[in-house]
């Protein structure tokens, strides 16, 4: 059964997110599939990135991560680890549909938007991370397929302006995810009541993206009217992957699809709000950096920046703003561009 299928049913459509649970390992990654299937998961997602789309490879403090739960690993370092081949993907998607299980991906860049459209995906994963990336948005949501949009850090005027971008490209069929971006979330830090407010304010099915530990929170969320669960699983925890300490493995997915089939009812606060921990991320979201050497007088051009993470720089919002302006003094590679860089 497709996710309209479950949207129509008024059934919670559930995600097993593989992330870096693969652990470099194809074999790995294809048993995935077959145990989140065995597991109940309605659909099983990864991620399509290389580290060079993410972040830059600079040894600069930006992109050094000294808190939280990936404290001591470069940026890029962390992605490069993380990263699941492209070329491995199209098994993986065959692998998904031998099961009947649905594939997705999250998306972070316009060249994994292009490889996915050529692997024929239905839908698309937007993480919270990227929910400012406004052009990326407005590209995937030219493709006209559906959109999952993680919605951790953000607040409602940064929601309305997703949202808003991809309705302006005539893509109506989006669906957000409360998240918290803690790894893992804590309890009292899930609020799950706003999934009932964003409903009311943005009109579109909502559900949740959900970091914590064991399956009471993604539970709670379906007597909110969470439409989708997503949950990062693994074979087994043993394995050490950047994910696995709070993943989960596949007798507690299956216990877990088995409770949101019997939910009745849970509790929470409908008020917008961001956790501390969520504030201090809000640094790691995309904005503009130099990625090349640019000398004064020189042209600002999609060559010579990039919009990458962290967020030290401008906007992604101004990133054709930028295009073509004319730097007023030397800017090295690995810097974020400011707005007294150019004229």
């Amino acid at each position: 059964m497709k996710l309209n299928d479950y949207l129509k049913q008024g059934k919670s459509y559930i995600i097993a997110e593989m992330s870096a649970n693969h652990g470099g390992s194809k074999e790995r990654a294809l048993d995935i599939v077959d145990a989140a299937a065995k597991a109940g998961a309605d659909c099983l997602k990864i991620q399509t990135y290389t580290a060079d789309t993410m972040t830059l490879n600079s040894d600069k403090p930006y992109f050094q991560l000294t808190k939280g739960h990936w404290a001591g690993y470069s940026r890029y370092a962390l992605y490069e680890e993380g990263t699941l081949p492209w070329e491995w993907q199209a098994d993986i998607k065959k692998r998904c549909e031998k099961n009947g299980i649905d594939f997705l991906s999250t998306a972070f860049d316009f060249s994994s938007v292009d490889f996915l459209e050529s692997l024929g995906v239905e839908c698309y994963k937007v993480a919270s991370f990227e929910l400012t990336d406004i052009p990326l948005l407005r590209y995937i949501a030219k493709t006209g397929k559906t959109m999952i949009i993680s919605c951790g850090m953000g607040t409602k005027e940064e929601i309305s302006e997703a949202v808003a971008a991809a309705r302006e490209e005539g893509n109506n069929n989006i669906i957000l995810l409360k998240c918290t971006s803690e790894y893992p979330a804590k309890y009292e830090d899930m609020n799950l009541n706003l999934i009932k407010l964003m409903k009311a304010d943005f009109k579109c099915h909502v559900g949740l993206s959900d970091h914590s530990l064991g399956d009471t929170i993604a539970v709670g969320a379906v007597a909110m009217g969470a439409a989708v669960i997503e949950k990062h699983f693994c074979i087994t925890r043993k394995d050490k992957t950047p994910d696995s300490d709070f993943s989960m493995e596949e007798q507690e997915f299956c216990e877990m699809v088995s409770n949101i089939r019997k939910l009745e009812s849970a509790l929470g606060n409908p008020v917008y709000q961001l956790s501390e921990t969520e504030t201090a991320g809000r640094i790691n979201r995309r904005s503009l950096f130099i990625k090349s050497d640019i000398k004064k007088g020189e042209a600002i051009t999609i060559d010579n920046i990039a919009i990458v993470r962290p967020a030290h720089g401008l906007h992604p919002r101004y990133y054709y703003d930028v295009l073509g302006k004319i730097a007023v003094k030397d800017l090295e590679a690995g810097d974020p561009l400011e707005g007294n860089d150019f004229e």
